[in-house]
């Protein structure tokens, strides 16, 4: 699929990977093809990939309900009203129709091992996110207890790791006690599940908004591999590199070819396409199997 849609509706938002339309007094959610890596979308979509990542976020959103309400109202077409009918060859199988939220301007990242920017923060301070941690952990160890990092939501660029503390001025400190709790829950809650299916959730983001009846909602995507760290268990070590279920394989081959991480992006490969579509495909045949 293309990454120009024919979607006669009032464009809101256009993301790395998300467009979002207005109907009426709802949100339509149409996740595209498109995969972004150090911040740039590539050239080329993965084709499906969309799809994959619609029935996850759904699937995550239907099992999750006992902790906490979610922003979703339908992820089946045949489902969606008659006048969205006519977009099938754009919707179909990779849109939601959900409800409209203020989203709270915070990432709400949970971690359960210690990787990525956490890592490189722990070398140097012993902390991540100014949380003590015990010391002589190794590279990819499972923490203790998963820790709540938040981060802010930039518009463009890097999000940036703010403290719990720094979080509470934002917000409130009621609210961002309430959202570390819930985020903590559902991570707890996910990667056990995942766990029985032989993945290892290492960390996942959450997003959160406040509906118009002023009910705080989940929102957005849920434990994806677009969102969340996912790696195969059976391998698992610490201190040695894990095998992932992410666009990993994409940015292994960017690092791979010197590439300077600006404008414009290298044309990928059909192999790289094709392995990374592979392991988006695995983690959800995983997930969502019975």
């Amino acid at each position: 699929m293309s990454h120009n849609y024919s979607i006669d509706l009032k464009k809101v938002k256009s993301g790395k990977v998300r467009d979002i339309y207005e109907y009426k007094n709802l949100l339509l959610i149409v996740a595209s093809d498109r995969i972004s890596a150090f911040d740039l979308i590539m050239n080329e979509p993965i084709s499906g990939k969309g799809e994959l990542l619609t029935k996850i976020s759904a699937h995550w959103f239907n099992c999750t309900r006992h902790i906490i309400n979610n922003h979703l109202i339908e992820a089946d077409f045949e489902k969606f009203p008659v006048e969205l009918q006519k977009y099938r060859p754009e919707l179909e199988g990779r849109s939601m129709l959900v409800k409209k939220c203020n989203v709270l301007p915070v990432e709400c990242i949970v971690r359960g091992y210690i990787v990525g920017s956490g890592w490189k923060e722990y070398k140097k301070s012993q902390s991540v996110c100014q949380i003590p941690l015990p010391a002589g952990l190794l590279e990819f160890q499972k923490l203790p207890t998963p820790i709540f990092t938040p981060s802010t939501k930039a518009e463009a660029g890097h999000d940036e790791n703010i403290s719990f503390e720094q979080m509470k001025s934002i917000i409130g400190s009621e609210l961002a006690e309430k959202i570390k709790n819930i985020s903590i829950e559902i991570y707890n809650f996910g990667a056990k599940k995942l766990e029985e299916k032989g993945i290892l959730l290492a960390d996942t983001k959450f997003e959160f908004g406040i509906d118009e009846s002023n009910e705080l909602l989940i929102i957005d995507e849920m434990l994806t591999p677009d969102s969340s760290r996912f790696w195969l268990k059976k391998y698992y070590a610490p201190g040695k590199e894990q095998v992932n279920f992410d666009k990993q394989i994409l940015r292994d081959y960017l690092e791979s070819i010197n590439w300077n991480k600006k404008p414009p992006p290298p044309s990928l490969p059909q192999e790289i396409i094709l392995k990374t579509y592979e392991k988006y495909k695995e983690a959800f045949d995983r997930i969502v199997s019975k």
